[in-house]
């Protein structure tokens, strides 16, 4: 399968928005339907739901914008999502938006791999694209992020903010996926603060919130100050407990990095009318502009079907989020080094846990 890099910088994205008003038109490519002056996209949701405050929230942002930018309208013909509510909805969703010809239809998530291999050879004339995984299809589109590298990011912000130096990774499913994140985290905090120590333990769910408060209740009771969560819907619960117990103790130093968008908002608690926030900061994948810039590429008739599409730090596509508040500028400061050493190749960041081995022995 062919790979190609694309470049994400925002600016350039939505610069590229203000041109496309009259693109409607595909130069002679059909996708699902067969409209001549219209483009239209949706999307399926995984199990965790289009309002999960992480990863198909971001997805649905982005298709939201593409269609304001592009003056689709939400619904048929336009720009939609439909939301599943277990695993078994996933081909029936899928079957769904073909059946009402949108142009290109997104499977959100890891977790819609086999339905979207599945759909893709039914519907050999339907454009599809997944989101962090890989279908190899000639009308599927795969879009992957170097999620170790923001991870290694905000691992480095953990290391030089813990004051315990015992550290928490609260993950989703134990799969390889969520490994990039668990590896590069990992890595992060022990090439600041070898000394720091750093529980990791999964929920095995991404839409079970009771479990991530649980662990979390768990490692903070044990003298963990920062917990990171890859864990989708499930880490909603991480927040939870550390509002529960910031309210408690409003003096108590915990903290909480959220995971593929800025969750500043959900660490917000007030306590005696004095605000205060639990998000440290957050890893963000861009999975909206990812979504957005695929869009674009496919109504301008340009779809790549067939490839794998991935985005890191190098095309902004990772990284910590804007909302930095909660970190001080010499944090920030060290932040920026590593990440100049990665874009530039200086060190590579491991994204499974036998290169973590090889990387922390490196130490």
């Amino acid at each position: 399968m062919k790979k190609r890099k694309f470049g994400l910088a925002l600016s350039l994205v939505l610069a590229a928005g203000t041109l496309l008003g009259a693109c409607g038109t595909k130069d002679g490519e059909s996708g699902a339907g067969n409209k001549e002056d219209t483009f239209s996209v949706a999307m399926v949701t995984d199990v965790g739901g289009v309002d999960d405050k992480s990863f198909n929230q971001s997805a649905w942002e982005g298709l939201q914008k593409f269609g304001a930018d592009n003056g689709l309208e939400k619904g048929k013909g336009g720009y939609d999502y439909l939301q599943s509510a277990s695993d078994a909805d996933y081909k029936t969703n899928l079957n769904k938006l073909v059946r009402d010809n949108f142009d290109l239809i997104y499977g959100i998530g890891f977790l819609m791999t086999d339905a979207i291999s599945e759909i893709a050879d039914q519907k050999p004339e339907a454009h599809f694209a997944i989101v962090d995984s890989v279908v190899e299809k000639p009308n599927v589109a795969s879009i992957t992020f170097k999620e170790h590298e923001g991870s290694f990011l905000v691992g480095v912000v953990a290391g030089l903010t813990t004051k315990t130096n015992k550290i928490g990774f609260v993950g989703g499913m134990e799969i390889p996926l969520i490994e990039k994140f668990e590896s590069g985290f990992l890595a992060g905090v022990k090439a600041v603060n070898p000394e720091a120590t750093v529980d990791v333990q999964y929920a095995g769910a991404f839409d079970q919130a009771d479990k991530g408060k649980a662990i979390a209740s768990s490692m903070y009771a044990n003298g963990i100050d920062v917990i990171y969560h890859a864990a989708g819907a499930t880490g909603n619960g991480v927040f939870s407990e550390a509002k529960d117990l910031k309210t408690k103790d409003p003096n108590r130093e915990i903290w909480v990095i959220g995971v593929d968008k800025d969750q500043a908002p959900e660490g917000v608690v007030t306590v005696n009318d004095t605000t205060y926030n639990v998000t440290l900061t957050s890893m963000v994948k861009r999975v909206d502009v990812a979504v957005y810039d695929l869009a674009t590429k496919a109504m301008n008739g340009e779809f790549p079907g067939g490839e794998v599409i991935e985005y890191g730090l190098d095309q902004d596509g990772v990284g910590i989020a804007p909302t930095q508040d909660n970190i001080s500028e010499e944090v920030l400061t060290e932040v920026e080094s590593w990440k100049q050493k990665i874009i530039n190749g200086e060190i590579q960041v491991p994204k499974t846990r036998e290169e973590y081995k090889e990387f922390e022995a490196s130490l």
